[in-house]
């Protein structure tokens, strides 16, 4: 038997599975098309909430430092009376951050986070300065953290047996001449 047309006109196999073939490819890419471009969309979209969101927090970021500015103030008009030096210097500091308050606000996270690559560029020993600052301050807070003790494998109500008398009669001991462990003698 042969796949090709015959004299009477009808298409042969092979034409009709290249056909499908065909049509099924071009589906597949305008599916794939579509797919894309839909992944497009949405990340564009995403990204456009991300920055809308993160020109809120500067927005936010700017009121905060606003009422800093404000406290300030305060703070100088309590001191005016007993250190009117302080009391200036205060005044000074609390118009300067009021001023950054404001141009804080005026400004998109975009245009914040070019005006400080520009500035790590033309200061890059202070950059440093304040990320070792930053790096002492956070390695300070980690630190001062309480830490979480692992539990204890030994039996909670028994003692070991080679240490346990040893330790209670010392710390009875320690309990008595110690005023403050609230011993007997320490009442």
């Amino acid at each position: 038997m042969d796949n090709r047309s015959s004299g009477s006109g009808q298409p042969n196999f092979t034409d009709a599975a290249r056909q499908a073939l065909n049509a099924t490819s071009d589906l597949a890419q305008d599916a794939a098309q579509r797919a894309k471009q839909a992944a497009s969309d949405t990340a564009s979209s995403m990204a456009g909430e991300v920055k809308q969101m993160l020109d809120r927090q500067v927005g936010t970021g700017a009121e905060y430092v606003g009422h800093f500015a404000q406290s300030a103030r305060r703070a100088a008009e309590d001191l005016e009376q007993n250190a009117p030096q302080a009391a200036r210097l205060v005044h000074g500091l609390a118009d300067r951050v009021e001023g950054y308050s404001n141009d804080l606000r005026d400004q998109d996270f975009d245009a914040i986070v070019q005006a400080t690559s520009d500035f790590a560029r033309r200061q890059p020993m202070l950059m440093f300065g304040f990320a070792a600052l930053a790096g002492f301050f956070l390695f300070r807070t980690v630190k001062a953290t309480p830490s979480v003790r692992a539990p204890s494998i030994q039996p909670s109500g028994e003692e070991r047996p080679d240490k346990g008398s040893t330790r209670s009669a010392t710390s009875s001991s320690r309990n008595r001449s110690n005023p403050r462990s609230g011993g007997v003698d320490g009442l």
